[in-house]
């Protein structure tokens, strides 16, 4: 768990008081305008009312320059950013026809796969003109091609399970699929830092849900033994099925999961392990089958195996992995896959070829290359954040590295200072996050060079000096002087 200091939570806590009372005094005058407005509604209620949509209205809408940016090329090391302006104080956002170059620090572009490849893209190409862009039908109906049936035999082989099935989006992989694996008389341990996708796929299970404190094992043990002890609600029947979620990289956090402990817990209990890969897959472990090879885990101990195939691989879409059982009982049951368009031919053929270019079945070791370079610019960037006196979460090897902004007025200020100097980051607050925890969020890939990172650094330094997110001015300087050294011995070499 992060620990905030005293200082910080009561500082940004009155920010947001600040924020939350002007936005109350405006509502309030508001009021008075509408009511001599003419009322157009006809007898309708609003759409929104009240403090539905006072967050988006009052704070939002302030800094909302800061997300959702359009880029106009691939999300590549460096890509081109929509220049955007506003006449009504960022209520409204107009583009404009000029465009930015700036450093991508925000894409989950892992190993480099969703620009220009030589072996992945004129195989896509290929195929969008063999197949077309869509199936336009449903996989039991006309939607399953060659395509389909050959990457989800290599995404099984990939991860080491005997089966797996594909979807089009890896959002609903987790919202589709728990609602079909569990229900009434169920229970969901789920991880309190679990992505959204998961929170809104056990919810619509049906099945009670039970947390338990990020990565704790010891709190997960607390949890199985109480309910198991204490059985359903109100009957206290023993629970018909057990399930444990939790994620490889948590994507917020930038953490590894802890797996082994975790597992062992599982078969203490004998309840199923549901393992959630979306940013660890094809990013960490020696040959990126991710965290089960990274941390010594036999993928036989873990039941259901789900990832997406949206980083690492640079396409779209989502798997679910396990045993040749469970992965026909979801062709049966699943509504992602009896009624949602299966996944664009090219997209699936994207993902087959990225695969192969991982494994070195493209005939070179590009896909060794990609990984240690991975590796390497993910422990060199957040080794070099954290001795310049950032808050930098996460664990080594990780991709993902956020860093704390916690006040407010730092989001904005973060991402707008970074954006002039070229880099472009992105910055997460609530609801994505706690109230308190606002963080800007880094995603290194393969295809920063030495020569990126060291920009970067520059412009983060100098970024968070001015908006005052890093603990040591000291460590700046001294930081400073090493990447001015190193950037000379790369200039002579």
């Amino acid at each position: 768990m992060i620990a905030i200091p005293y200082l910080t939570a009561l500082t940004t806590y009155f920010s947001y008081g600040l924020l939350f009372a002007f936005g109350q005094v405006r509502d309030f005058f508001r009021k008075f305008i509408d009511w001599w407005s003419s009322n157009n509604l006809q007898g309708y209620a609003p759409i929104c009312l009240g403090l539905e949509d006072f967050y988006i209205r009052r704070l939002y809408l302030r800094i909302q320059d800061c997300f959702n940016r359009p880029i106009a090329s691939a999300p590549d090391a460096w890509f081109d950013v929509v220049e955007r302006y506003s006449n009504d104080y960022n209520k409204t956002l107009k583009l404009t026809s000029n465009t930015s170059r700036c450093l991508n620090l925000g894409s989950y572009n892992y190993l480099g796969f969703a620009a220009s490849d030589e072996y992945c893209t004129p195989r896509a190409i290929q195929t969008l003109k063999k197949y077309s862009p869509s199936t336009c039908s449903s996989r039991v109906d006309g939607g399953t091609t060659l395509l389909h049936n050959e990457l989800e035999e290599c995404v099984a082989n990939f991860v080491g399970k005997p089966a797996a099935i594909v979807f089009g989006m890896g959002y609903v992989t987790n919202s589709a699929i728990l609602p079909v694996l569990m229900g009434k008389g169920g229970l969901i341990v789920s991880d309190s830092l679990n992505h959204n996708s998961i929170v809104n796929g056990a919810r619509g299970s049906g099945a009670s849900i039970c947390v338990f404190q990020h990565n704790t094992p010891s709190h997960l043990d607390e949890v199985l033994r109480e309910q198991i002890a204490e059985g359903q609600p109100r009957t206290r029947r023993p629970w018909k099925k057990i399930i444990v979620i939790v994620e490889g990289i948590y994507s917020m956090e930038g953490e590894l999961c802890k797996l082994p402990e975790i597992i062992a817990i599982c078969k203490k209990y004998k309840a199923y392990t549901y393992l959630d890969e979306a940013h660890s897959i094809g990013a960490v472990g020696k040959s990126g089958r991710g965290v089960c090879e990274l941390l010594g885990v036999d993928t036989a101990d873990v039941d259901i195996m789900m990832g997406t195939f949206t980083k690492s691989f640079g396409s779209c879409g989502g798997y679910i992995a396990g045993s040749k059982e469970l992965i026909q009982y979801l062709k049966y049951t699943c509504p992602a896959h009896l009624y949602a368009t299966s996944i664009s031919p090219p997209a699936a053929e994207q993902i087959i070829s990225a695969i192969k270019v991982i494994l070195g079945e493209d005939g070179s070791n590009r896909g060794a290359q990609k990984l240690a370079r991975i590796r390497e610019n993910s422990n060199f960037f957040r080794s070099e954040l954290q001795k310049m006196g950032f808050e930098v979460l996460g664990d080594n090897d990780s991709p993902v590295m956020p860093i704390m902004l916690y006040n407010p007025a730092k989001i904005p200020a973060f991402s707008r200072e970074c954006l002039k100097q070229n880099v472009a980051v992105v910055t997460v607050a609530f609801p994505a996050t706690p109230l308190l925890l606002a963080r800007a969020r880094i995603c290194i890939s393969a295809s920063h060079t030495r020569e990126d990172m060291l920009k970067a650094l520059d412009v983060i330094g100098r970024v968070g000096d001015l908006v005052g997110i890093n603990t040591s001015l000291l460590n700046l300087r001294s930081c400073k002087k090493k990447r001015e050294g190193a950037e000379v011995g790369l200039i002579k070499r």
